[in-house]
């Protein structure tokens, strides 16, 4: 590679380490995954995705991240696409750049963790087009990282192991050291050591002191920044972090998300031009192109961007992570709670206070939203989750601060018993992170194949053992109704339905026009009939009908 190249997905590891540590200014990831997941609800479709992909893939950023967090789940939740096989579209649009997953450590994709033989089954089958695994534990607890970035190596993939970045009581530079001094412990120095600022607090001075501190310690430890827009001062953090050393700063297309997901590349690279950095190898124009692009696309997932639009200053405060405030809100309006937002995140504020002043990352962020949520609609913590639950149990790993009061412990532990156990003998009887065993993967794999009716693939069986219900009903999906992901994004979020006569046009990834012709559409009590010539041959659709309140 000469300066002005940039890492190749063939690349090894330690050449990509290389090449990052010798040139010369920064380097940029382009996050859509988290864009999708944090202002359009995880719904943005693969047709998006390919139509700039050319563009994204020659503008030159050091990786894209396509896959993780919620998206895996979500895209077999909506029935949008298979997640291996948005991997290969992808990969196969952008054979240039590297490609970018986000993991919760032993939580994977989900949200509790999983056995060892899921961990390593997962990270293996993902690893055929991941290139770099940017892995964290919501509550900084090394020990449940150690596992999946044990296959991450094996594969021969670039490791970035994150720490959470909070602000307050017991969030020190002296802390983050120290962490950062675990994570090189247990997993080397050969690693892209990511600072994640999930809840979009703190300023660009805290966040240089953060980065000065870590430099002084670890001066040859390559850097990344990983921050949100949510009260619309990312911009100046992240100017902070990159003048302070490090070499890796995540982006969103300024005609795409940049409120609850990351800032704009565009404005971050116009103020470094100012201070005289350059990222190597970066053009402008695809960059330009691709948000010219998107703002069209913008449109049409309109609906599902926060109902409660702007910045959100006052995150400051209850920390909620970008993804979980935009969902958050969303949320609270379905249970009529919007106009009581303040009210929530005044006891979200009270209730984190409470439960250790820990990070509120997935899946943290749901278990303080629920619980807030429950304690202003029942009283404090009347309806105490089952996850709230595991939380005190210990079983995602140890309070990093302090724990709860005693009278939390009681009333959450004690609830619903039936054995008439006291808090104290339940935690001193089940608490602590537990060894799951492993899971019996031909027999749920002749299970999955029982209920398909077909081989499994192992890809399949990956996705099933993580999300059983939302994968089945995806596989089942698929089998009935094809590679629906095909249809524009405008046809698949039609909710007026087509007239007879309509012809719906569009290309498949190959460039070939495929055509859909509605012949008729017919109501029998709770059954719609739909007849269509799907590229000319005659099938009529059977499907059960929405009532208008869905």
């Amino acid at each position: 590679m000469n300066e002005l190249e940039r890492p190749a997905p063939q690349s090894t590891s330690a050449e990509i380490l290389e090449f990052v540590r010798k040139s010369p200014g920064y380097f940029l990831t382009n996050n859509e995954r988290d864009v999708s997941q944090s202002d359009f609800n995880g719904r943005i479709m693969p047709q998006t995705t390919l139509r700039v992909a050319p563009y994204r893939d020659e503008t030159g950023y050091f990786a894209f991240e396509i896959s993780g967090g919620a998206s895996v789940h979500v895209d077999l939740m909506r029935k949008q696409i298979n997640p291996f096989e948005k991997l290969r579209l992808v990969r196969k649009a952008m054979p240039r750049t590297l490609l970018q997953t986000v993991c919760r450590g032993r939580n994977l994709f989900g949200y509790r963790p999983y056995p060892d033989n899921v961990i390593r089954l997962t990270v293996r089958l993902f690893s055929r087009y991941i290139d770099v695994w940017r892995i964290y534990d919501f509550l900084n607890h090394v020990p449940n990282l150690e596992l999946v970035a044990e296959e991450v190596r094996r594969a021969g993939k670039v490791l970035m192991p994150c720490i959470c970045f909070n602000t307050g009581a017991g969030h020190t530079d002296d802390f983050y050291v120290r962490k950062v001094e675990e994570i090189i412990q247990a997993l080397g120095e050969d690693i892209i050591l990511g600072i994640k600022n999930h809840s979009a607090v703190g300023s660009p001075q805290r966040i240089a002191s953060l980065v000065r501190a870590i430099r002084d310690r670890f001066p040859d430890l390559l850097l990344e920044y990983h921050g949100h827009n949510t009260d619309g001062n990312d911009l100046g953090r992240m100017v902070s972090a990159a003048l302070e050393g490090v070499k890796i700063i995540e982006v969103s297309d300024h005609g795409f998300g940049g409120i609850y997901s990351q800032a704009p590349a565009l404005s971050f690279i116009q103020i470094l031009h100012d201070y005289g950095m350059q990222s190597p190898g970066l053009k402008i124009q695809p960059l330009v192109d691709t948000s010219d692009i998107l703002r069209r696309e913008r449109r049409l997932y309109e609906r599902f961007e926060s109902p409660y639009r702007g910045f959100d200053p006052t995150v400051k405060r209850h920390k909620l992570t970008g993804g979980a405030a935009s969902m958050a809100f969303e949320q609270a309006e379905k249970l009529g709670l919007l106009e009581r937002i303040h009210e929530v995140f005044a006891e979200l504020v009270q209730v984190n206070r409470e439960m250790g002043n820990i990070w509120s990352v997935t899946p943290g962020s749901q278990i303080l939203w629920t619980t807030a949520v429950n304690n202003v609609l029942h009283g404090r913590y009347e309806k105490p989750s089952d996850d709230l639950k595991r939380l005190l149990l210990g079983r995602y790993g140890p309070f990093p601060f302090y724990e709860p009061q005693e009278w939390i412990y009681q009333k959450v532990l004690e609830s619903n018993r039936t054995d008439g156990k006291r808090w104290y003998q339940i935690l001193s009887d089940e608490a602590g992170i537990q060894k799951l065993p492993d899971e019996d993967l031909d027999a749920r794999r002749a299970f999955l194949e029982g209920e398909l009716k077909r081989h499994v693939s192992d890809e399949e069986l990956c996705l099933y053992l993580q999300f059983p219900r939302d994968a089945l009903e995806y596989f089942r999906f698929e089998d009935r109704f094809g590679k629906t992901w095909l249809l524009p994004p405008d046809v698949w979020f039609n909710r007026k339905g087509f007239a007879d006569g309509t012809r719906i046009s569009f290309p498949d990834y190959e460039g070939k026009t495929h055509h859909i012709d509605v012949v008729s559409t017919r109501r029998s009590g709770d059954i719609v009939h739909t007849s269509l010539l799907v590229d000319y041959r005659f099938q009529t659709i059977t499907t059960p009908a929405r009532s208008r309140a869905s």
